[in-house]
């Protein structure tokens, strides 16, 4: 299986966005914003593992 590992172009304009809006973070602001991304990063994974539980375990198999 190839996984791409290169961002899109739309990825990648999406990045130099949120750039501009995090360079005037403080300190502080900039530990909040990362903690926070860091959540919905984790979030994120719980949902695809659930989703590929879903889809590898179904719970209706018929025994």
């Amino acid at each position: 299986m190839d996984i791409p590992m290169e961002l899109s172009l739309e990825q990648k304009f999406t990045l130099k966005l949120y750039e501009g809006q995090v360079q005037d973070l403080s300190a502080e602001e900039s530990q909040e914003f990362l903690l926070e991304v860091l959540r919905q990063l984790m979030v994120k994974d719980n949902m695809v593992k659930h989703l590929l539980r879903e889809r590898l375990m179904p719970q209706n198999l018929a025994i």
